[in-house]
């Protein structure tokens, strides 16, 4: 006999559709945050790993390029089919001037002007045709590329961490995510960049995901609760996270957050006073896919800090079976738990999500600045605005207030 339902309150029948934000996760050309994200310059590949021997396939805010270094050394961001008959460019020979179609051997060059047609005698149309391209720069080991329109091309921003380079020094980059170690990556994340865009002002998930609930991720002392302060600048927020330590003082992890997608976060392992030595971006490969690149300033001789194995299960992510990731979820589980785009008009937001709040307002607004035909916040055309101090740090905490 079936229990009689006296609670009738919240059931999951006849529950309205839910839905994503499609304002802040859909990225393809047209779309208002894909025109907010293509007035950024964003990293695509590494510099050492861009050769004159192949092109390299890429897809980038929805769209499918073909990004190459001729045989000059100059790199160059074309679309992947080519203007003649369509066939992708990814299977093109790269020579000293540019980059030739497999198909019927149409030539161009760094900047989509081609430059042979050699089953046309006369070549009349040559100069009619323009491969299209966007402008690339090279800086901290890193191929960037533009893709907004040209005459809104900002300055290439510089970090003072990053320029403050040393003797003996050098770029370790990372690209991807979730790739706790070199043979254990993913290339491209197959969710929204926005659930990790989110994670970054949620401080306070490390107490619960990487501490109580899968144990202790990082050091113990990341497992006290800490005291949240959230500081917005024009580039971006702060969030300051103040824990008391065992000995009694006060340790601060002061993260950095500049629109619309680049991180500054201070060295976890091992727990101590540091400043930020490395900036990241979380870059959207379409609506449903993203992959994140790390580069920092490194000791010549050692490697950047990849992964190490989960304290519970002994072995590193890439490792870990169906089973050992139910039991000790990281952040992949989680924000890949909310699915490929989250559906964001079902969330009950507290107040704990304040710094994810005032995050996502701050890309609101940049949205609409684009929109209504002006520059987005962090974007510079001058070289002094566009040398960007990071503030990212680990330090222990005296009386004086956080500037």
């Amino acid at each position: 006999m079936n229990e009689k339902v006296t609670d009738t309150q919240g059931s999951a029948y006849g529950r309205a559709p839910q839905r994503p934000n499609k304002l802040l996760t859909e990225v393809g050309p047209g779309t208002p945050c894909g025109e907010m994200f293509r007035r950024y310059w964003h990293p695509i590949a590494a510099s050492a790993e861009l050769t004159s021997v192949r092109p390299m396939k890429l897809r980038i805010l929805g769209e499918d390029l073909v990004l190459f270094r001729d045989g000059a050394g100059k790199p160059g961001l074309l679309y992947a089919r080519c203007m003649h008959r369509g066939t992708s460019l990814y299977f093109g020979k790269i020579e000293k001037d540019g980059i030739r179609c497999c198909y019927h051997g149409w030539k161009y060059d760094t900047l989509g002007r081609c430059l042979e047609q050699p089953l046309e005698p006369h070549a009349r149309t040559r100069e009619n045709v323009r491969q299209p391209w966007y402008p690339v720069e090279e800086r901290y080991g890193l191929v960037f590329a533009y893709m907004g329109p040209l005459n809104k091309k900002p300055l290439l921003p510089r970090y003072d961490v990053l320029d403050a380079i040393k003797p003996g020094e050098y770029y370790d980059t990372s690209f991807g995510s979730w790739g706790t170690t070199d043979d254990h990556s993913l290339p491209v994340v197959p969710y929204s960049w926005l659930n990790i865009s989110d994670n970054f002002m949620d401080p306070l998930h490390v107490f619960v995901l990487h501490s109580t609930f899968s144990g202790a991720q990082f050091d113990a002392e990341m497992a006290l609760i800490p005291r949240i302060e959230f500081i917005p600048d024009d580039r971006g927020i702060y969030h300051s996270s103040v824990r008391t330590m065992p000995d009694g003082r006060d340790f601060e992890r002061l993260v950095q957050w500049m629109v619309p997608n680049v991180i500054s976060v201070p060295p976890i392992r091992p727990l101590k006073e540091s400043p930020s030595l490395s900036i990241s971006w979380i870059v959207p490969v379409d609506d449903t896919h993203y992959y994140q690149v790390l580069v920092a300033r490194w000791p010549s001789g050692e490697r950047m800090y990849r992964a190490r194995p989960n304290n519970n299960t002994r072995v590193a992510w890439g490792e870990m079976n169906d089973r050992e990731r139910r039991d000790y979820p990281n952040d992949f589980e989680a924000q890949m738990g909310q699915g490929e785009i989250s559906l964001h008009s079902e969330e009950h937001l507290v107040s704990s999500d304040r710094g994810m709040v005032m995050q996502r307002r701050m890309l609101n607004q940049a949205i609409k600045a684009v929109q209504e035909g002006g520059d987005p916040a962090n974007v510079h055309f001058d070289a002094d605005s566009a040398t960007v101090k990071i503030g990212a740090r680990n330090l222990y905490r005296t009386t004086e207030a956080v500037k």
